[in-house]
């Protein structure tokens, strides 16, 4: 229908049209004109504070999709907040130091990092880092995500330096930090050691090798013939071998093969020869493991003398029972090595090459050097197979090259002295999703002490002297406080550039031997204690937000990585976690459920899609799917994304488009004066409420899209809308029964505008600016709408509730009615109804049948009456339709004999000729 045309009200200018990539900069450029940042913080002054802390996304590109998904997940939140009674600053923040600029600057040829000093480049890496940060900021407010733009937190800002140091000084002072000589995940190609959270894992081939250890001291357990049998996947840490372990526990047997013996564990023997090649094989005896504990073999190619080891680490999943000990080369070999003080040999440099404690592959590249080990081994008589496997191995997740175990000196955060502290804390947390809790958990029980030193150049440094008599190193309360006031005023880079004498307080000398002159520690600190320092660093020292944060929101990656630096820090430093909730989203893939990859050419660019579609639709996906787990997107899924959007959009253009001439300072008519569809409506608007804003509550962004969108497409337009348009166009302006659909009208309008602002800024404020009688220059200085429980009636729903599922009945037989050329539109039928008893009940509880079903004429026959052959039977009740008869009025469409009526207007029902009557006279 289209009553619109001859009813000559005024339309409001609120386009028809979207448009979004051309009006969202605008509606932007109204924000930064209001500062809207600032006046929603004065517009909810006083109120309790929520602060979700930004983990700081890193300064090195242009933003991503899962950028995005986590930057709207966020501002979704904090809208939300601030509309509905809290006071929650947003305070962006960037990580701005680490290997990955480093890189970048090396790699960009503008620059020979060689003929530089550390500090030239170190400033190289802050330009880079900081016009990094300048561009996600615009794309990040291109996303209409609202914040503290003007005054975000980088790690690299002196004053955040600085507390850093404080921190790391805090956990010097209790005893946490210590420098220590272990291996430690190490990266040849970034020439730096890694923590856990910088390891990924993929598939990676590698050689597979079984090599005998000849016996020389079998304890009076084992032949002196015989061979111990290793298995090994690590060919180049050979030369470190200082030991073998067994398990205590398992049964070892000597066999006789290829006429030579052997030991190995029993439980591995079948699969082991099979692996081998052992065809004809003969157990000679059994022992067990802890028989054997400090026999001693032979190294296969080296003149020295490997220690047997009894250790619970061992394991029969595969190899040989009996496992190579490299103490310098994995944490386990270190930690039995240390028990039975065999020492520790790590012939591998921070290049990843064998160093002369290796001779005779000396130089090569620890790969490298796989092949002439094993010729070495087969030179000797001591490799038994040579093969290889596919496995997964850890990774720099930076470089993406494979990293080794390595020892060496490194300051390490002691975990063991508040573990359970940690674990503690991990309880009182609020997690979504609940799993998350279990997951932090086993990672803070079972990871071992953090290696926090990196040897790099762009990062803070680690604030350690070191005497130049003793070597003692220096740190305590004062060095710390001195060194934090100097890069509180500088930055870190006064550390490379201030000599030991500028950066210490005056008069220090050694505690240990009273010497006066000392040397400045190399060392920077990992990334992670950058950002994991961001609560100490922001939360405590803004005046705006307060500590613990009430949220932090990031990808589930984050549980190894920021989640976890952040409880270690917080607990270490003040004993708390520094959040009381996690919230963790997951990662995006394509439409196929692929992960996202430009060498497959699959991902989705955030900016291009605010650019082509509007970034409000992008904000719309965001809501639309269950982002705990992997989220699809695509331009499919888009698509769909932006038919809801019309739908929502239209819905409240059709309000803005029926409310002209409606002033709801006046006309708006009392709720106890509505009719039965009126209130229906309104009912079914508060609970609409109810759910939205307890989905919001519970991070169910989900709910809420389904929610509004049925709302809109089903109780509103496929409804109660499609019902009321007959009122709203054909009645008389002033017409009561049109002025009640207009305050049912108003009340959606200005409710729904407020639930889809945190989702959908722009849109609401564009609306908002259309909306009469709002006090508000903005929809985002106003307040969430609360449900009015006063309205609800369990009867009147119940009772409209199955008045719709018999008008969706009825509509299924207009539909034939058309789809057989019976009629055209519903207004050119009647109705004839044969219910049952209850349904009948049921219909007589309703005024103008016509108006509900939208049709001309209804007619409702007792229940038992004869029904036609030809009516359609349907549940409840069978519907006859026929033509209506009479005349179709050329303005409301209704097909009656009073068309014509009056004489002045014969084209017309007296119902319209009365109202055009009223009207204006044309111009």
């Amino acid at each position: 229908m289209d009553y619109g045309k001859t009813l000559n009200l005024p339309q409001t200018d609120f386009p028809m049209r979207g448009n979004l990539p051309q009006a969202e900069p605008k509606i932007q450029q109204w924000w930064d004109e209001l500062d809207i940042y600032a006046k929603v913080q004065e517009a909810t002054e006083g109120l309790p504070k929520f602060i979700l802390h930004d983990g700081p996304p890193y300064a090195n590109g242009d933003i991503h999709i899962g950028h995005a998904l986590n930057k709207i997940l966020k501002d979704i939140i904090v809208r939300y907040k601030s509309l509905n009674g809290f006071q929650a600053p947003y305070v962006p923040g960037w990580d701005t130091h680490g290997l990955p600029i480093e890189q970048a600057i090396t790699n960009s040829g503008k620059v020979d990092r060689k003929k530089m000093s550390v500090p030239e480049f170190r400033e190289y890496c802050k330009d880079y880092a900081l016009n990094w940060v300048e561009k996600q900021k615009a794309q990040f407010q291109r996303l209409a995500v609202r914040g503290d733009w003007k005054n975000p937190y980088i790690t690299l800002q002196p004053e955040y330096e600085a507390m850093q140091i404080r921190v790391f000084g805090e956990m010097v002072n209790k005893g946490y930090i210590y420098k220590g000589l272990k291996p430690v995940y190490w990266s040849p190609s970034s020439e730096s050691a890694l923590a856990e959270a910088e390891i990924e894992y993929k598939e990676k081939t590698s050689p597979s090798i079984y090599v005998a250890f000849d016996v020389k001291d079998g304890k009076g357990k084992l032949p002196e013939d015989s061979a111990i049998v290793i298995w090994t996947t690590t060919p180049w840490t050979l030369p470190a071998n200082l030991g073998i372990s067994l398990h205590p526990e398992f049964d070892y047997v000597v066999v006789e093969a290829n006429g030579r013996k052997y030991v190995l564990a029993e439980g591995l023997l079948e699969t082991a020869a099979k692996e081998i090649g052992w065809t004809d094989y003969k157990v000679l005896d059994k022992v067990k493991g802890a028989e054997l504990d400090r026999a001693v073999c032979r190294h296969p190619f080296y003149d020295r003398d490997s220690l047997v080891m009894v250790g619970e680490h061992v394991t029969l999943e595969a190899g040989t029972g009996a496992v190579h000990t490299a103490p310098g080369h994995g944490e386990d070999d270190f930690l039995i090595g240390q028990r039975y003080n065999i020492g520790v040999l790590c012939p591998v440099d921070d290049q990843g090459k064998m160093t002369a404690e290796a001779p005779g592959f000396e130089g090569l590249y620890y790969e490298k050097a796989n092949g002439p080990i094993m010729e070495k081994l087969q030179e000797t008589g001591h490799l038994l197979k040579a093969g290889s496997i596919t496995h997964q191995y850890a990774h720099d997740w930076r470089t993406k090259k494979p990293v080794i175990y390595r020892a060496t000196e490194q300051w390490f955060a002691s975990i063991d002295k508040f573990r359970e502290d940690m674990l503690d804390e991990i309880k009182k947390v609020n997690w979504t999703p609940n799993w998350g809790e279990i997951r932090l958990h086993n990672m803070i029980a079972d990871r071992g002490d953090w290696c926090i030193s990196r040897q790099r150049a762009w990062g803070v440094p680690i604030p350690i002297f070191y005497c130049r008599s003793c070597n003692h190193p220096l740190v305590n309360e004062h060095t710390i406080e001195h060194v934090a006031d100097v890069f509180a005023k500088e930055g870190s880079n006064a550390w490379f550039i201030r000599s030991e004498s500028e950066l210490l307080p005056e008069g220090t000398s050694c505690p240990e031997c009273g010497h006066g002159e000392f040397r400045k520690e190399t060392d920077i600190m990992d990334v992670w204690f950058d950002s994991g320092s961001s609560h100490a660093a922001v939360l405590k020292q803004r005046p705006e937000l307060q500590w613990p944060a009430d949220l932090y929101l990031e990808g589930s990656d984050q549980y190894r990585g920021w989640y976890n630096s952040s409880l270690i820090t917080g607990t270490a430093v003040y004993g708390e976690a520094p959040y009381r909730g996690i919230l963790s989203h997951g990662f995006t893939l394509d439409g196929e459920g692929r992960k996202m990859s430009k060498s497959i050419g699959n991902t989705v660019d955030p900016n291009a899609v605010s650019n082509k579609l509007g970034a409000d639709i992008l904000r719309l996906w965001v809501a639309s799917v269950d982002y705990q787990a992997d989220v699809r997107i695509s331009d499919n899924i888009l698509s769909q994304i932006t038919e809801v959007y019309r739908k929502v959009r239209n819905t409240l253009r059709f309000f803005l488009g029926n409310l002209a001439g409606f002033d709801p300072t006046k006309d708006k008519v009392e709720k106890s004066q509505l009719n039965e569809l009126d209130r229906f409506a309104l009912i079914q608007l508060n609970r609409l409420t109810e759910r939205v804003l307890k989905a919001y509550d519970n991070y169910e962004f989900h709910i809420v899209y389904q929610a509004v969108h049925h709302f809109c497409a089903v109780e509103m337009s496929a409804f109660y809308l499609d019902i009321v348009k007959d009122r709203l166009y054909a009645s008389a302006p002033e017409d009561a029964g049109r002025k009640a659909a207009q305050t049912v009208l108003y009340e959606a309008l200005t409710v729904i505008t407020k639930l889809i602002a945190p989702i959908l800024p722009h849109t609401a404020d564009e609306v908002w600016r259309h909306t009469l009688g709002v006090e508000e220059v903005s929809v985002q200085l106003s307040r969430m709408p609360k449900a009015d429980s006063s309205l609800y009636d369990k009867e009147l729903e119940a009772k409209w509730n199955q008045f719709i599922e018999v008008k969706t009945e009825v509509n299924k037989a207009l539909e034939e009615a058309r789809n057989k050329k019976t009629i055209g539109n519903s207004l050119g039928a009647s109705l004839h109804l044969y219910p049952d008893a209850d349904t009948e009940k049921l219909l007589a509880g309703f005024d103008r049948l016509d108006e509900l079903f939208i049709v001309s004429h209804a007619t409702v026959h007792p229940a038992g009456s004869a029904v036609p052959e030809d009516a359609v039977a349907l549940k409840k009740l069978a519907v006859k339709v026929v033509p209506a008869e009479g005349e179709k009025c050329e303005r409301c469409w209704i097909v009656t004999p009073e068309v014509g009526q009056v004489e002045e207007h014969p084209t017309l029902c007296k119902r319209c000729a009365s109202v055009v009557a009223q009207l204006p006279a044309q111009a």
